[in-house]
This record gives C-alpha cells, structure tokens and sequence, in this order.
C-alpha cells in the first residue's frame, strides 16, 4: 500500500486535500462487504461529522459502554487524525463488534453489503435512541422525585412524546406516503412510514429515474387482493400508489440485483445496465417539489452470482473520485463511473455493477 498510497499522493500533488485522509482497510477474510459500505459512511460527510463529534463527546465512557457505535466513531476517529495522507487500517476492534452482535456476519462467507448497511444503521439508531432515554429517565427521576408514577409516564404535561430523532435519523431518514383510493367511494387512505434506504426492481437499460417511476406507478387492487375500505365497510377495488413525502438528506438507493427463481430454485445476478447519473432529481414527491441530489459514493459488487464474489467503493472527494478496493486506493477518472451500470447483454465478461447508490441533497448547497 505504500506504493498506492504514495502514487495516489503524487497523482493528487498540490491538490491533496487539507485535512483529508485517504486509507485502505485490511480484509479479515471476505470482510470487503463491510470495508465497502464503512468507506461510503466515511465519505458522507455530515454523518462523519457527527460521529466525530459524538466520539469527542463520549471520550469518557467509551471504555465502560463498548458498542458498535462507540467502535465505529473510534474507527473514523483513528483515520481522520492519522499524520500520514494515505495507508491501511485494521478495522479489527469495529470488524470483531460486528461479528460478536450479529451471528449473520460471523465466519468467511460471502456477506450481502446491503443487509450489512442496514444493520449498522438500525443498530446506531437502537443505540443513540436508548442514550436519549437514559438520560430523559435520569433528569425526570431527579425532578419528579416523590410523584407517583412520574418516570413511567410517557406523556408529559398531557401531550404524548414525539418519537426520538437522532442524527442518523436526520441524515438518512425520508418518509413515504401509501395511498390507497377506493374506486367506489373515492375516499383516500394514506399511511406514513419511514425509510433510510430505498431497494428499487431493476430492469434491463433503464435508469435510476425509470426504476423511481415504476416504484411510485399506480398499481390495481383487484380480484383476490381488494382493499378492505373503512367507509364502504367492505372489500373494495382500489388503486395504490406509494409517494415520497418526505425526500432524506441522504438519499441511499439499492439496486436489488439479487432476484429468486423458482425454476432454478436459487437467487440469480442481474447484471442489468442501470444508469444511475451524477446529478439526480427526485421528482415523484407529494410536494411534486422536484429535490436534486449528488452522487458520492457507490457500493459495487463484482461478480457473477449472488453466494460469491467481491465488493469495492467508489467514493467522490472533494470534486474527485477515489477507488477503494480493501487495501488499495487509486483515483478514477468521472467518466469510467459508467462502467458499472451493468451490461446491455446477459452475458457479459464485465461483472462490475452498481449495487448501492449514495447521494447527497445539493439543497443545503443552494442555501449556503
């Protein structure tokens, strides 16, 4: 790696950005779904931040209360405050974590990076939600002491808490809308929920945009699949859609290329050309506000089959992009991020596909 590390120093010369530090990750043994995805988080640059302040933060508990979270914001914190511009880290301490909270991971067989991610998120969530509660708990018990089942009371002052938002909430989370419409009453029934990714059907030479739109198409519920409308009070044929009502900050996009057929009893890699542009506009929101957003990261799998294989990043910093295969960081030309699309043909010797997609409103850009 020093070699890479010091032909990537040369290759960037005056332009290395200040303060940036750009490091390889040690493979334990087909750890490289975990090395993609954590090189991604590194690059998002406000969840980095806000891990980094949260390890600032924490210093004095973190030896007492080890969790993914704390091993994690170690991590980020051990490359951002290296000497050297460019080199290697063992994620070990982080790798180690994962594999003692979820069997999933443990042993060397090949992992899915998007099951890995969503993990990480949902247990970062799990873990801030739970520091917020303790300390909520801690400060009513002091105040409420000597009232009756003061603590417990999930109100306070009559009106019910809003559910917790953490910071990983607030870069990641977006909200959709469900609607359904009867056809013979007209009525609309909408039903909220959150996401923090969104797995996208893939078809042969579409694009982000064409996948977008056939996930928020109409689709008909009919025969054995009628809706059961509260207003008629029975099974109604309906129409339902879901929107966007919220659009994240960040944007995360998964390509499911991973697909079961039955005839062959197994799952199959579709190795299918998507276009996924650099600039992207969301438009099938609620607001029917277009949101445009950034492309930085790219999760890739190489390889023919879902049981096997490998994954390497592709990560823009500072107006240029970085390849991260484990170990080894070179820079990438913008113009070869087309190279991982997919294939027009099913067969293809190119087996370098986009999987998961991270992108960044360009909003609080406009604003600044």
């Amino acid at each position: 790696m020093g070699v890479t590390g010091s032909k990537l120093e040369k290759a960037l010369g005056d332009h290395f950005p200040e303060g940036e530090r750009y490091f390889g990750f040690e493979n334990f043994g087909n750890t490289c779904y975990c090395n993609s995805v954590l090189q991604a988080l590194y690059f998002c640059v406000p969840f980095r931040e806000q891990l980094l302040d949260y390890y600032s933060s924490n210093k004095n508990q973190r030896e007492a209360d080890e969790n993914l979270l704390t091993c994690l914001a170690d991590l980020f914190s051990q490359i951002s405050s290296q000497k050297k511009k460019t080199g290697v880290i063992a994620p070990k301490r982080f790798v180690q974590k994962v594999w003692k909270e979820n069997e999933l991971f443990r042993g060397y067989m090949h992992q899915d990076a998007h099951e890995f991610l969503n993990f990480l998120l949902n247990e970062l969530v799990e873990i801030l939600e739970k520091e917020s509660h303790k300390v909520t708990n801690e400060s009513q018990t002091s105040s409420l002491e000597g009232i009756p089942n003061g603590p417990g009371n999930s109100q306070i002052n009559g009106v019910k808490k809003e559910p917790l938002v953490t910071w990983v909430h607030k870069n990641f989370q977006g909200i959709l809308t469900n609607e359904t419409r009867c056809l013979r009453c007209e009525t609309v029934t909408a039903r909220d929920e959150t996401f923090l990714d969104l797995s996208l059907d893939i078809e042969q030479n579409s694009s982000i945009t064409s996948c977008l739109k056939n996930f928020s198409s109409t689709e008909t519920l009919n025969a054995n699949d009628k809706f059961f409308c509260d207003k008629c009070c029975s099974l109604q044929e309906a129409q339902k859609r879901m929107k966007i009502k919220k659009p994240p900050h960040i944007l995360v996009i998964h390509l499911k290329r991973f697909k079961y057929m039955e005839q062959l009893n197994r799952h199959k890699k579709l190795s299918y050309r998507v276009v996924f542009p650099l600039e992207l506009k969301l438009s099938n929101t609620v607001e029917n506000a277009d949101s445009e957003y950034s492309l930085f990261a790219v999760v890739v799998h190489v390889g023919s089959g879902p049981n096997h294989g490998h994954y390497v990043s592709l990560v823009k910093s500072h107006n240029h992009w970085l390849f991260f295969d484990d170990e080894n960081v070179d820079m990438i030309d913008e113009s070869a991020i087309q190279t991982f699309f997919g294939s027009a043909q099913e067969y293809s010797s190119n087996t370098d596909h986009g999987y998961i997609l991270f992108y960044e409103s360009t909003a609080a850009d406009s604003k600044s």
